[in-house]
C-alpha cells in the first residue's frame, strides 16, 4: 500500500512540472512575437544604379488612353486641307438638234451649248504661300475656283497648272498670307498594312462641319498599274487603301499615323450603280506627284513635247527573209532623222526593235500603246530592245525634240 501511495505522489509531481514547464513555454513564445511586432520594418536595399534605372509609373488618364496615333495624324494634318468648289464650263447637246427632223426645221441652229455648272472636290496646302496640290478633274475647265479652309474662311485661288495625263493640279490662294501647310511624308517607305487617313471634303460636308472629314483604312496593296484610261489619264503605281473615299475626296491627302502626307486621294471602285465607296480607293504616291507639282510650279504645264526620230515598219515573213532575220515579228527601223534621239542613241536603220523597256513589241502599234500609256516628259529614258545582225543590244534613248543641224 505504501509503494502505491508513493506512485500516485511521484505521477502528481511530474505532472505538475510539466504543466509549469509548458505554462513557461507559451509566455516566452508571446514574449518573443511582441518584441518582433516592435521592431521597424524590413527594407531592402537596392543599388544605386538600379534605384536610378527604375521609373515611377505615370497615371494614365482617360484623354490620354482616347488619343492615338491616328486622332494625332488627323490634328496635325487637318488645318492644312481644304474643300475646293469650282464653277466649270461644260458643254451639252441640244435634245431637240440631236433629232434629224428638228435640225432640218431649224438650220443653223447650234447642236452643242455652253452651261455653268458646280463640283466640288478636296486639296491641301503644302507651301505656307498658299500652294494648293488637288487632282486635275476637279479643276478642270473651271472659271471659278474658291477654297475653304479649315477655320470656314473662303479665298478666290488661280489655275497655276494642270496636267491632265497625271490627273494633277496645282492651284494658289489669291489672298497673300502664312496659310498652314502640311508635312510631306515618303511614299517610298509606306509599309503594307500600315494604319492610313484619307481627309477631304466628301459629297461637300466640309462646309457642314467646317472642317475636313477623315476616315481610316489601312494600305491595302501598292504599285497598282491601270495604265491609259478613256478619259486619256494615265494611272501608275497607285496606292490601294480601304479607307473610305467617297465622290468629293478627289486630292485630299492621304496621311499615315505620322500625320505626313503619302498619297493624294485620286479614285475609287464602286460596285455597279452605286456611286458610294465599296472600300477599294485609290492615291497616287507623292514622291510621283511631287516631280509633276514642281514642273507646274515652275513652267506651268508638262514638257511631252518629244520625239524618238525614228520611222518604221511592221516585219513580215517576206522582209524577215530579206534581212536573214530569225524572227518576223518586230519593228523594222526604216529611217533614223538628223539631229534626232534616236541619232544621237546610235539607231540604224535596218535595227529590229522587239521591246521598250523590257516590254515585248511585236507590231506599230504596240509601240503607239506603250508610248500613250507611259507618263513620259522630255529628258525620260526609254531603253529599246534591238536585234541588230541577230545580236541582241539595249539601246538607251533620251528623249526630246529633233535639233536642226547648222550647215557649213
Amino acid at each position: 500500500m505504501k509503494k502505491i501511495t508513493t506512485l500516485i505522489f511521484a505521477m502528481a509531481l511530474f505532472l505538475g512540472m510539466l504543466t509549469l514547464s509548458l505554462r513557461e513555454i507559451r509566455n516566452w513564445r508571446l514574449s518573443e512575437t511582441s518584441e518582433t511586432d516592435s521592431l521597424p520594418p524590413y527594407k531592402m536595399i537596392v543599388p544605386s544604379d538600379l534605384a536610378l534605372q527604375t521609373e515611377i509609373p505615370q497615371i494614365t488618364t482617360l484623354g490620354a488612353v482616347r488619343e492615338t496615333a491616328i486622332t494625332r495624324g488627323i490634328s496635325g494634318v487637318s488645318p492644312s486641307v481644304v474643300g475646293i468648289t469650282v464653277t466649270q464650263i461644260r458643254y451639252s447637246q441640244s435634245p431637240a438638234m440631236s433629232d434629224p427632223f428638228w435640225r432640218f426645221m431649224m438650220p443653223g441652229t447650234p447642236r452643242w451649248f455652253q452651261e455653268k455648272v458646280s463640283s466640288i472636290g478636296s486639296g491641301f496646302i503644302y507651301d505656307p504661300e498658299g500652294y494648293i496640290i488637288t487632282n486635275a478633274h476637279v479643276v478642270e475647265n473651271a472659271v471659278d475656283i474658291t477654297v475653304t479652309l479649315a477655320d470656314g474662311s473662303q479665298h478666290e485661288a488661280n489655275l497655276i497648272g494642270i496636267d491632265e495625263k497625271t490627273d494633277l493640279a496645282l492651284i494658289k490662294i489669291k489672298d497673300p498670307g502664312n496659310y498652314p501647310a502640311a508635312q510631306l511624308g515618303n511614299s517610298d517607305q509606306i509599309i503594307m498594312g500600315e494604319w492610313v487617313i484619307a481627309v477631304g471634303n466628301p459629297f461637300g460636308l466640309f462646309s457642314k462641319s467646317r472642317m475636313p472629314i477623315a476616315t481610316a483604312g489601312i494600305i491595302s496593296s501598292l504599285h497598282m498599274d491601270f495604265g491609259f484610261q478613256q478619259s486619256g489619264r494615265v494611272y501608275q503605281d497607285m496606292i490601294q487603301t480601304d479607307a473610305s473615299i467617297n465622290s468629293g475626296n478627289s486630292g485630299g491627302p492621304l496621311v499615315n499615323s505620322e500625320g505626313e502626307v503619302v498619297g493624294i486621294n485620286t479614285f475609287i471602285f464602286s460596285g455597279g450603280n452605286n456611286s458610294g465607296s465599296i472600300g477599294i480607293g485609290f492615291a497616287q504616291p507623292i514622291n510621283q506627284a511631287m516631280v509633276i507639282v514642281d514642273e507646274l510650279r515652275n513652267i506651268g504645264f508638262i514638257d511631252r513635247n518629244y520625239s524618238t526620230g525614228i520611222s518604221y515598219r511592221n516585219n513580215n515573213a517576206r522582209t524577215s527573209q530579206l534581212l536573214n532575220l530569225t524572227t518576223t515579228v518586230g519593228v523594222l527601223v526604216v529611217g533614223v532623222k538628223d539631229g534626232s534621239p534616236a541619232q544621237r542613241a546610235n539607231i540604224e536603220v535596218g535595227d529590229l526593235i522587239v521591246g521598250l523597256d523590257g516590254q515585248g513589241i511585236e507590231t506599230d502599234d504596240d509601240i503607239f500603246t506603250y508610248f500613250i500609256s507611259q507618263n513620259l516628259r522630255s529628258g525620260d529614258q526609254v531603253v529599246l530592245n534591238i536585234y541588230r545582225q541577230d545580236i541582241r543590244k539595249d539601246m538607251p534613248i533620251i528623249l526630246g525634240e529633233t535639233t536642226s543641224q547648222e550647215l557649213n
